[in-house]
């Protein structure tokens, strides 16, 4: 697996290649998530557009250097407007469809709202644009299972780290001054076409968080809430996330 260096730190990526002339889509992962961790997600997202397609894995996470110091509350800010523009000018990528998922979600809304790069569009599941009650009860939950199931065995599957992969993500959502954490100030600077794709029994959001997002963007937004869905529609309704995905790249 090759690496580039972006916010300092050494990440893993991998790309998959696409036809001439089309934008590139570049993958932004959950919280927990992993170059791995979207499994072969990639790949069809990469035959179903025709696009260049590159995922990697963030600081912290998957092979990807480990963290060494506690995630600051503003993590998600760091990624968007120091490494993720960094990585972006390491590999070339001028002409991008950010697909984010969750955190990576919020990632690539500050990193369109900042208006410093260009975005072609946005392709979002489970976007988190304030912190709500069920988000904090939901990672509270994860903690405990944390502690009391096989989930670390599980992450450690995924992460070089999975400690600290799974404790810079959690500590920082459950410091208390997390709690007024938003990123609503970003969503009028986005100007680009948005899909926003949430599930209906999404653990960690309700769709207050799509209609933050519709309220507020200029660029037009389409919205896909799917039933029998939580917090990872990719993985729970894979062919409808393909689908809706595929089509919005063509429209765009």
């Amino acid at each position: 697996m090759p690496f580039v260096t972006a916010g300092g730190h050494r990440l893993e990526y991998q790309r998959f290649p696409g036809k001439s002339g089309a934008p590139c889509l570049l993958l932004l992962h959950e919280g927990l998530g992993s170059l791995a961790m979207w499994r072969d997600f990639p790949a069809k997202l990469a035959a179903a557009t025709a696009c260049t397609l590159i995922v990697y894995s963030r600081y912290g996470y998957g092979a990807s250097d480990p963290i060494t110091a506690p995630r600051d509350i503003r993590y998600m800010h760091d990624e968007a407007l120091v490494a993720l523009p960094e990585l972006r000018r390491a590999l070339g990528l001028d002409d991008v469809v950010l697909v984010g998922h969750s955190d990576g979600a919020s990632i690539a809304l500050i990193h369109a709202g900042s208006g410093s790069w260009p975005v072609r569009a946005l392709m979002l599941e489970a976007p988190h644009v304030f912190v709500e009650d069920l988000s904090i009860a939901g990672i509270e939950q994860a903690r405990t299972a944390y502690q009391t199931t096989d989930l670390r065995q599980r992450l450690a599957r995924y992460h070089g780290d999975a400690d600290g992969a799974f404790r810079g993500w959690n500590d920082a959502w459950l410091d208390p001054s997390f709690r007024a954490w938003s990123i609503g100030d970003y969503l009028p600077g986005i100007t680009c076409p948005v899909l926003a794709i949430q599930g209906a029994d999404d653990e960690y959001g309700t769709l207050a968080q799509l209609q933050a997002i519709e309220r507020a963007v200029k660029g037009p937004v389409e919205t896909l809430v799917l039933e029998r869905c939580k917090h990872s529609p990719h993985r729970d309704q894979e062919a409808a996330v393909l689908a809706a995905m595929a089509a919005f790249v063509t429209r765009v």
